[in-house]
């Protein structure tokens, strides 16, 4: 059995995992969560993951290869952290860990290969569509910001290539989304307005301050207290989630105003993911990823998701067919990163 090291890599936390592999499986020999700041470098963190694996007797031979999944932008198996100091680069890890290969991956394509080691239960199915396995995948995920990527088969193989998808313009689709659009080209002084814009969880806060400052909705005092805490907390260190505390209230029902603004930000989901899908017809499935899907489950599967992914005119029939399916474990990414690792 090989051994490797598979890692989530965020400003904030830091998940390590040590994986045993055979020819056809993958066993997680140990994990442990650190706090990223708490160190000044990767590798002092993994010296330390081992030492306390091998302490606590957790069975396992030395690691041999490792992938490392990060959030931001990786050029030539390098990376410099936007919220941390650490400048990271897969040749040196591989020599200071006296690894045999060392391989660094943006953490939305850790996903992309997560997606072909997860079980059913990790998964809730809007649409079984027809699958067709020698067809493309896409994913798309809507978190801090919008991800979308894609996978094609390669042989016996797949190989995933990430997007800026969720860069491109934000398409409105009736009058009120016209509003909103207007709204916040006004608002933030910009000539153009990306999909990330909207679906993602600023995109939650967007909508819900679009109703409210028009008048179109209106919501509890206790809700608007957290909304306006966090405007009065620009340029600073953030003391609440309001994107959070709105898709709480819209599932409990407890805010109309809410409720309107995660029906509006689900629809505008759907069909984001719907011209994801135009574009490269992803009869091996298409897969939601990223926090919010998972956590709003009752929301996305209520309807206006798929509803709005199928409508597209003349072409509508085309998206009946693709698998639709909400991923559900958060540790999608890190399942990647040991794929990748094995796959060196």
């Amino acid at each position: 059995m090989r051994y490797l090291l598979a890692g989530d890599i965020g400003g904030t936390k830091t998940i390590l995992r040590l994986v045993g592999a055979d020819a056809a499986h993958l066993q997680t020999c140990y994990e442990r969560e650190y706090v990223s700041k708490d160190f000044p470098d990767l590798v002092p963190m993994v010296e330390t993951f081992l030492a306390t694996a091998q302490e606590q007797g957790a069975d396992f031979g030395k690691p041999t290869r490792a992938c490392f999944a990060i959030a931001g932008p990786v050029v030539n198996n390098a990376s410099k952290l936007t919220n941390l100091t650490w400048n990271l680069d897969g040749d040196r890890l591989a020599r200071d860990l006296e690894l045999e290969a060392t391989e660094l991956i943006n953490d939305f394509a850790a996903i992309g290969y997560g997606v072909l080691g997860l079980e059913p239960d990790d998964l809730h199915t809007l649409q079984a569509g027809t699958p067709d396995d020698q067809a493309p995948i896409a994913i798309i995920g809507a978190g801090t910001g919008l991800g979308q990527g894609f996978l094609i088969k390669q042989g016996e193989m797949f190989r995933v290539f990430p997007s800026e998808g969720g860069h491109a313009d934000f398409a409105p689709r009736s009058e009120l989304e016209f509003q909103l659009l207007k709204y916040l080209l006004d608002k933030h002084q910009i000539t153009r307005v990306s999909a990330e814009r909207v679906v993602s969880g600023q995109g939650v806060v967007a909508i819900y301050q679009f109703l409210r400052d028009r008048g179109i909705a209106h919501g509890t005092a206790e809700l608007a207290e957290v909304v306006e805490t966090w405007e009065r907390e620009a340029g600073q260190t953030k003391t609440v989630d309001p994107a959070a505390a709105i898709s709480q209230a819209a599932q409990q029902g407890t805010d109309s105003l809410a409720v309107q603004t995660m029906n509006l930000f689900v629809g505008a989901y759907g069909a984001e993911a719907g011209n994801l899908a135009l574009k490269l017809l992803p009869y091996g499935g298409l897969y939601v990823a990223g926090g919010i899907a998972a956590k709003n489950l009752s929301l996305m599967t209520a309807g206006s998701f798929l509803d709005a992914f199928i409508h597209k005119g003349r072409v509508s029939k085309l998206l009946e067919a693709v698998p639709v399916h909400i991923v559900l474990n958060p540790q999608v990414g890190l399942i990647g990163a040991a794929r990748r690792a094995a796959g060196l």
